[in-house]
């Protein structure tokens, strides 16, 4: 177990912001918000907070009540969101994006285009930024939702932000205090509170910890909503119940989940379907391969960088895939991306794919308002049958 949890040290670094190898004092202010914009069970939560009277000067309306014109809603917890969302690991993660501050401005477009368009949650997380930016997706899009909300009359997403399962948070109030943290940089209350990865297959000691912490946020009203990330059928089964022990809803899991890595997620879903519980699906473009962008055949096209050497022989492999996305999207009028996530929406996940330019999230958002039909899902899934290995689920990922 010390060793699992040594390596588990060396790996955060790397880890961070979900890159998954080898493939893949005093509390004061009350916060007034609609009933349906952080908790459907009453219109005011006292919310303990280090910032104080900061949170107080920001109005917090948000998607809650009537749903937007636009996107289908779904049900999140207590809360309902857009059938997509938008997903921000590679707002400042340099490794494996090659993120460059030069690039937030038009980032601060894609937010804008996206919550236009109604796309109603945010995912990030407390790990996503390296080095120096550590944060800095948070940091984003706090400022972000704060310039977008003084232009659109406080109009703003929902933000669920996972807390890295570092191995020095062994206690309850360890998470609340990366909540607070997380909270600080967004400059407003968390909305779902998620744990990001199990620490039970390494370091048991710590998972009860993190499920009190996620515990004690819910009742002491720094979230509205908790969740957790790459949790298997019989984890996820685990902390469902103590959870609901503790009268708190697990309002959604985190998983890879996408053509490219189907088995593990297939059986994930059909546990939250039964516990009703939210499926998330990250990567749903397998790490950027179902992208369209990276071509197979005489020649493979691969990504730059450090990402092309770790996904070069995978996008090889998912050439069975990739051509029936081509003859699928062709046939549509759509784009290879677009037929990619609209499959994860049809399987009843709620996908998050990235977009850090103007063109990724136009693309994302044209994965929305429509459905692919049956016999095309089937082709799809027969195509990536003939995959002779899936995306590497990540490292701590739990059965």
């Amino acid at each position: 177990r010390m060793k699992a949890h040594l390596l588990a040290l060396l790996l955060l670094h790397i880890h961070a912001g979900q890159c998954f190898l080898p493939y893949g004092g005093s509390f004061a202010g009350r916060i007034t918000l609609p009933p349906a914009a952080l908790d459907t069970r009453t219109p005011t939560r006292t919310v303990p907070s280090m910032l104080g009277d900061l949170f107080s000067k920001f109005k917090q309306p948000s998607f809650g009540g009537r749903a937007p014109a636009g996107p289908k809603q779904v049900k999140f917890g207590e809360l309902e969101v857009s059938e997509m969302g938008i997903g921000t690991w590679s707002w400042g993660n340099q490794l494996l994006w090659g993120y460059d501050e030069s690039m937030d401005p038009e980032i601060q477009q894609v937010f804008d285009l996206c919550v236009d368009k109604g796309i109603s949650i945010f995912d990030t997380g407390d790990s996503y930024g390296t080095g120096k930016l550590s944060g800095q997706a948070e940091k984003l899009l706090g400022k972000f939702m704060k310039d977008y909300a003084a232009k659109n009359g406080g109009k703003r997403p929902y933000i669920g932000t996972k807390f890295a399962t570092y191995p020095w948070r062994l206690t309850a109030d360890s998470l609340v205090t990366a909540c607070k943290e997380s909270a600080e940089r967004l400059q407003r209350p968390v909305d779902v509170g998620q744990i990001h990865w199990p620490a039970s297959t390494y370091a048991p000691w710590q998972e009860r910890a993190l499920w009190d912490g996620l515990v004690k946020m819910y009742k002491e009203g720094y979230v509205s909503a908790v969740g957790v990330s790459n949790y298997g059928p019989k984890q996820l089964r685990k902390i469902h119940a103590y959870l609901s022990e503790q009268g708190v809803p697990l309002a959604a899991n985190q998983i890879q989940y996408s053509l490219l890595s189907r088995k593990v997620g297939d059986e994930v879903k059909e546990v939250c379907d039964e516990l009703g519980i939210c499926m998330i699906a990250y990567s749903p473009l397998g790490l950027g391969i179902l992208g369209g962008k990276y071509k197979v055949g005489d020649k493979v096209v691969v990504p730059q960088g450090f990402r092309g050497f770790i996904l070069k022989e995978r996008i090889k492999e998912a050439t069975p895939v990739l051509q029936v996305l081509e003859e699928v999207a062709a046939q549509r009028g759509k784009t290879v991306a677009q037929v990619s996530i609209n499959w994860c929406i049809c399987k009843g996940a709620v996908p998050i794919p990235g977009a850090r330019t103007i063109r990724q999230a136009q693309e994302n958002l044209g994965a929305m308002g429509w459905r692919l039909s049956a016999d095309e899902i089937a082709a799809l899934d027969a195509a990536a049958d003939k995959i002779p290995r899936e995306l590497t689920q990540n490292i701590f990922q739990t059965s």
